[in-house]
Protein backbone atom coordinates (compact mmCIF):
# COMPACT_ATOMS: atom_id res chain seq x y z
CA UNK A 1 0.00 0.00 0.00
CA UNK A 2 3.04 2.40 0.65
CA UNK A 3 4.62 1.89 -2.24
CA UNK A 4 0.94 2.47 -4.60
CA UNK A 5 0.94 6.02 -2.23
CA UNK A 6 4.34 6.58 -3.15
CA UNK A 7 4.24 5.86 -7.43
CA UNK A 8 1.16 7.90 -6.92
CA UNK A 9 2.76 11.14 -5.55
CA UNK A 10 5.77 10.49 -8.05
CA UNK A 11 3.27 10.17 -10.71
CA UNK A 12 1.49 12.90 -10.08
CA UNK A 13 4.31 15.00 -9.74
CA UNK A 14 5.72 14.05 -12.93
CA UNK A 15 1.93 14.77 -14.76
CA UNK A 16 2.37 18.61 -13.51
CA UNK A 17 5.47 18.73 -15.14
CA UNK A 18 5.36 17.42 -18.27
CA UNK A 19 2.92 18.87 -20.98
CA UNK A 20 2.36 22.22 -22.69
CA UNK A 21 1.83 25.56 -21.63
CA UNK A 22 1.45 28.97 -22.79
CA UNK A 23 4.40 32.24 -22.10
CA UNK A 24 2.75 34.82 -23.77
CA UNK A 25 5.18 37.98 -24.32
CA UNK A 26 1.89 39.83 -23.21
CA UNK A 27 -1.16 39.27 -21.41
CA UNK A 28 -2.81 42.18 -22.03
CA UNK A 29 -2.70 44.78 -25.23
CA UNK A 30 -3.89 48.80 -24.64
CA UNK A 31 -4.69 50.14 -28.18
CA UNK A 32 -4.49 53.55 -25.94
CA UNK A 33 -6.31 56.33 -27.73
CA UNK A 34 -7.24 55.50 -31.36
CA UNK A 35 -9.17 57.24 -34.09
CA UNK A 36 -12.53 55.81 -35.12
CA UNK A 37 -12.18 53.89 -38.20
CA UNK A 38 -8.26 53.07 -37.73
CA UNK A 39 -6.48 49.87 -37.69
CA UNK A 40 -8.32 47.67 -34.93
CA UNK A 41 -5.78 44.54 -35.72
CA UNK A 42 -3.11 43.51 -32.95
CA UNK A 43 -1.65 40.63 -32.46
CA UNK A 44 -0.62 38.34 -28.87
CA UNK A 45 2.86 36.61 -29.34
CA UNK A 46 3.45 33.13 -27.48
CA UNK A 47 5.74 30.68 -27.47
CA UNK A 48 5.06 27.12 -26.24
CA UNK A 49 7.05 26.39 -23.02
CA UNK A 50 6.45 22.93 -22.37
CA UNK A 51 7.33 19.98 -23.94
CA UNK A 52 4.58 18.56 -26.17
CA UNK A 53 2.56 20.00 -29.13
CA UNK A 54 0.39 22.95 -28.17
CA UNK A 55 -3.18 22.83 -30.16
CA UNK A 56 -5.46 25.54 -29.53
CA UNK A 57 -8.95 23.73 -29.90
CA UNK A 58 -10.67 27.01 -29.42
CA UNK A 59 -10.89 30.94 -29.01
CA UNK A 60 -13.85 33.04 -27.81
CA UNK A 61 -14.31 36.91 -27.45
CA UNK A 62 -16.45 38.38 -25.05
CA UNK A 63 -18.57 40.08 -27.83
CA UNK A 64 -19.03 40.25 -31.48
CA UNK A 65 -17.36 43.22 -31.86
CA UNK A 66 -14.12 41.36 -31.02
CA UNK A 67 -12.36 38.74 -33.21
CA UNK A 68 -9.33 36.54 -32.71
CA UNK A 69 -7.85 34.48 -35.14
CA UNK A 70 -5.96 31.23 -33.87
CA UNK A 71 -3.21 29.31 -35.66
CA UNK A 72 -4.24 26.62 -37.57
CA UNK A 73 -1.22 24.26 -36.65
CA UNK A 74 0.38 22.69 -33.46
CA UNK A 75 2.79 24.45 -31.98
CA UNK A 76 5.72 22.49 -31.11
CA UNK A 77 7.60 22.73 -27.83
CA UNK A 78 10.24 25.56 -27.56
CA UNK A 79 8.14 27.75 -30.91
CA UNK A 80 6.09 31.10 -31.00
CA UNK A 81 2.79 31.38 -32.18
CA UNK A 82 0.73 34.14 -32.90
CA UNK A 83 -3.12 34.70 -31.76
CA UNK A 84 -4.56 37.83 -33.92
CA UNK A 85 -7.29 40.00 -32.49
CA UNK A 86 -9.40 42.72 -34.80
CA UNK A 87 -11.46 45.10 -32.51
CA UNK A 88 -14.25 47.35 -34.09
CA UNK A 89 -12.94 50.44 -34.14
CA UNK A 90 -15.54 52.79 -35.97
CA UNK A 91 -17.52 51.91 -32.22
CA UNK A 92 -16.72 55.11 -30.02
CA UNK A 93 -15.88 55.02 -26.41
CA UNK A 94 -13.89 52.87 -24.22
CA UNK A 95 -13.69 48.90 -24.45
CA UNK A 96 -12.20 46.46 -22.17
CA UNK A 97 -12.71 42.83 -23.92
CA UNK A 98 -11.45 39.36 -22.81
CA UNK A 99 -10.62 36.63 -25.22
CA UNK A 100 -10.83 32.77 -24.03
CA UNK A 101 -8.58 30.64 -25.49
CA UNK A 102 -9.08 26.81 -25.24
CA UNK A 103 -6.29 23.69 -25.53
CA UNK A 104 -4.87 21.12 -24.22
CA UNK A 105 -2.22 23.14 -22.28
CA UNK A 106 -1.98 22.00 -18.50
CA UNK A 107 -4.40 25.14 -18.07
CA UNK A 108 -6.99 24.58 -20.22
CA UNK A 109 -8.61 28.21 -20.60
CA UNK A 110 -6.45 30.96 -20.61
CA UNK A 111 -7.58 34.68 -21.11
CA UNK A 112 -5.82 37.36 -22.08
CA UNK A 113 -7.59 41.15 -22.77
CA UNK A 114 -7.11 44.11 -24.95
CA UNK A 115 -8.55 47.96 -24.10
CA UNK A 116 -8.62 51.07 -24.91
CA UNK A 117 -10.42 54.21 -25.99
CA UNK A 118 -11.82 54.87 -30.01
CA UNK A 119 -12.56 58.34 -30.34
CA UNK A 120 -14.40 60.48 -32.82
CA UNK A 121 -11.91 63.21 -33.87
CA UNK A 122 -8.55 63.42 -34.63
CA UNK A 123 -6.10 61.70 -31.78
CA UNK A 124 -2.98 64.25 -31.56
CA UNK A 125 0.49 63.25 -30.63
CA UNK A 126 2.54 65.08 -28.26
CA UNK A 127 5.87 66.01 -30.32
CA UNK A 128 9.23 66.83 -27.90
CA UNK A 129 10.92 70.35 -28.90
CA UNK A 130 14.20 70.68 -28.80
CA UNK A 131 13.42 73.55 -26.35
CA UNK A 132 11.59 71.19 -24.05
CA UNK A 133 15.12 68.13 -23.96
CA UNK A 134 17.70 70.56 -22.94
CA UNK A 135 15.71 71.12 -19.60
Amino acid sequence: MRAFGLFFIVFFISMQTKGQEFKFEKESIDYGKIQKGSNGERTFVFTNSGDAPLIITNIKSSCGCTVPKKPEKPIMPGKKGEIKVSYDTNRVGGFSKSISIFSNAKTPRKTIRIKGIVTAGVVLQKEKSILSESN
